[in-house]
């Protein structure tokens, strides 16, 4: 009996080293590489692992339940990044471009996707990463849709590729177009996908168009909790985790809580930092295992039309939030 218990234990202890280590890794090659996104990191190395190491040797080197887990808790400590206060500063303007550019940018990649044959999951992950905030938002909608393996690792590449190459776009876009400093900053927290990439493409702009950026992209994190709900009622997954559970599950609660928890202005700032860190190693462990889950062979079946569908949500994304920004700025 007590060998049998070890037995079935071991995987877990062995899945904790092995995320834990990825995460770290992850979070060092990011440190020395700023445009690196370790969750991008941790993602490749998860599958460099199970497709060189070979998936009878390293299958103690996964857990299910440990990755949902991590990948939950690292949600709900994004939420310390963001408070209401900081969300005010961009105004109701800012707002408003936030919230058009999420609901178009989601829902016009939804509904072409469809149309064009793929798969709802990957449509879905698409949708959401390109709306929200690319890998984090990805992470957080893959556990409530049906999807394939693969399609959280082509969504999380996708995002990161079109987002980078963002970065120098949107200032060049922004000069040609006459956009001063604040509208060029609303435009790329609005329009470009991860943080650390509206914050790299900002920085090209100057400061005050850094500071728009920043909260803008921060309006589009708050989001996420609705995105997550309209995507499980489009794609909801048919497991026994997701049959039955409530439409807002309980980290996106968590999520929120700690948006209200940040906004009291009571969390020492040395607090805010470790959360911040903790969840980027705790996101970042989720990833190396969803890594794990996926083969070369899933990959060379990606097809052309997902690329044409992250091609378009880049521009959609785009395109909906220059417009209000012409309006109300």
């Amino acid at each position: 009996m007590t060998t049998l218990v070890d037995t079935r234990r071991q995987p877990s202890r062995n899945a904790v080293l092995a995320c834990s280590v990825a995460a770290v890794v992850a979070v060092g090659v990011g440190t020395v590489v700023p445009l690196a996104s370790p969750l991008l990191v941790a993602l490749v190395l998860g599958i460099l692992v199970i497709n060189v190491g070979g998936a009878e040797r390293t299958s103690s080197w996964h857990d299910a339940r440990l990755t949902r887990t991590v990948l939950r808790a690292g949600i709900v400590l994004l939420g310390l990044r963001l408070s209401l206060a900081d969300l005010g500063e961009v105004g109701l303007r800012g707002a408003v471009v936030a919230a058009v550019a999420v609901a178009v940018t989601f829902t016009a990649t939804w509904l072409v996707g469809r149309r064009m044959g793929l798969e709802p999951g990957l449509v879905l992950l698409i949708a959401a990463g390109f709306s929200v905030c690319g890998a984090a938002a990805i992470a957080a909608v893959e556990s409530g849709v049906r999807r394939r393996s693969a399609d959280v690792v082509i969504a999380i590449a996708l995002v990161t590729v079109f987002g980078t190459a963002m970065i120098p776009l949107l200032p060049l876009a922004s000069g040609l177009l006459g956009l001063d400093d604040v509208q060029a900053g609303v435009w790329a927290g609005a329009s470009i996908h991860e943080v650390a990439q509206v914050v790299a493409s900002a920085a090209l702009l100057g400061p005050s168009a850094l500071a728009a950026a920043t909260t803008v992209k921060l309006a589009r994190v708050a989001l996420l909790g609705a995105v997550f709900v309209a995507a499980r009622r489009l794609g909801g997954g048919d497991d026994a985790e997701t049959v039955g559970a409530p439409v807002v599950p309980w980290f996106v609660w968590g999520f929120l809580a700690a948006v209200a928890v940040r906004s009291t202005g009571l969390v020492p700032s040395v607090v805010i930092s470790g959360a911040d860190k903790v969840a980027v190693l705790a996101l970042g462990a989720a990833m190396f295992g969803l890594g794990m889950t996926v083969t070369i062979a899933a990959l060379r079946r990606v097809e052309r039309r997902a690329l044409v569908l992250a091609t378009y949500a880049t521009g959609v994304a785009a395109l909906a939030s220059f417009v209000p920004i012409l309006l109300l700025f």
